[in-house]
């Protein structure tokens, strides 16, 4: 199956179901930022990857533009992660 063909906001929603289920609003939030934090950091080592092989091509300033978002994105989603843990008693 194509990335084309693949109903990504369907099988997103499907593992976030999976991941959080009926956990208490603590846990759920931690589970939460746990995976937006480790998503963002491959994103961002994707982005990051792409715009280095990239350079003096005509897609590179998307993959510029990329990289530098998500690595705002990494940032707040750690103080999430961050903040989550301390609302369900955790260390991070």
């Amino acid at each position: 199956m194509s990335g084309a063909e693949r109903d990504y906001q369907r099988l997103a929603d499907e593992a976030l179901g999976g991941l959080v289920g009926e956990q208490p609003a603590e846990e759920a939030a931690l589970a939460l930022t746990v995976l937006i934090n480790r998503a963002v950091t491959r994103l961002h080592g994707l982005s990051r990857g792409e715009a280095t092989a990239r350079k003096e091509q005509p897609d590179w300033p998307l993959w510029a533009q990329l990289q530098n978002a998500s690595r705002s994105l990494v940032l707040q989603a750690s103080t999430c992660r961050d903040l989550a843990a301390r609302l369900a008693g955790r260390r991070q």
